[in-house]
């Protein structure tokens, strides 16, 4: 893809906002929960840092793998549409909600998980954007300054198997929010941290990363993704 492509500036349908979730509506043709993930899904904006091939993983690693995938929304449901809502009870459910997205994003081997992905209309998302890092949550998360340095890098998502696009992005920024106490925080980021961030962001309000890129792009998008979820014997001998 020509990473010097135009962001498509339209804005995404926001749909009616309950308070926990929304069922997939049965004319966008959603992929279910229980519908088998190719083994050549992406994993939220990238692998964890020096995170094996999906081709490589020993059969227990990929079986929690493939198991923690199916948790997540794909592409046509349309909680992936939805704008989030705050927070305002920090107690013992929010934590449990917390700890169990942080195990998902792990055994996904992703790097950052936004709770509509899961379902859940919350503005929370967990990231851990490096190996040595802690898993980071950040409850109501508002973007307070990005600089104007961009930086186009590939990112790939865990509710869109098989897509991997160019998408250009602040390099740095400052963001606010709570954590799972309800304790206010602010991180400065930059880099791979600083995409992870903006990506979950973008899921809270519900945008996806196929609306940051050109028209052309999107179509060679949408291509990969139907090709990974095909099984193994319908693809193209060059998509195997």
């Amino acid at each position: 893809m020509d990473a010097q492509h135009p962001a498509d500036d339209s804005a995404p349908p926001e749909l009616p906002t309950p308070d926990t979730e929304l069922t997939p509506d049965s004319e966008s043709t959603p992929v279910s929960e229980s519908t088998p993930v190719s083994e050549e899904a992406d994993v939220e904006v990238e692998r964890e840092q020096d995170a094996p091939e999906p081709a490589e993983l020993d059969p227990e690693t990929r079986a929690r793998r493939d198991d923690a995938l199916r948790h997540v929304r794909k592409f046509g449901d349309p909680v992936l549409r939805a704008t989030a809502l705050p927070v305002e009870r920090f107690d013992a459910d929010l934590k449990a909600e917390i700890h169990r997205m942080g195990e998902l994003m792990h055994d996904a081997l992703g790097v950052g998980l936004a709770a509509t992905q899961l379902g859940v209309l919350h503005r929370v998302l967990v990231y851990k954007a490096y190996v040595d890092d802690p898993v980071t949550a950040l409850v109501n998360p508002v973007l307070e300054w990005t600089s104007e340095e961009l930086e186009t890098a590939e990112e790939g998502c865990l509710s869109l198997p098989g897509v991997h696009v160019a998408v250009e992005r602040p390099a740095q920024l400052r963001v606010r929010g709570q954590d799972e106490a309800g304790k206010r925080i602010e991180i400065e980021a930059e880099g791979l941290e600083a995409r992870v961030i903006q990506h979950e962001i973008d899921h809270l309000n519900g945008v996806l990363v196929l609306d940051r890129i050109s028209r052309d792009a999107r179509k060679e998008a949408m291509r990969a993704m139907r090709e990974a979820l095909a099984p193994a014997e319908d693809r193209p001998a060059d998509a195997a």
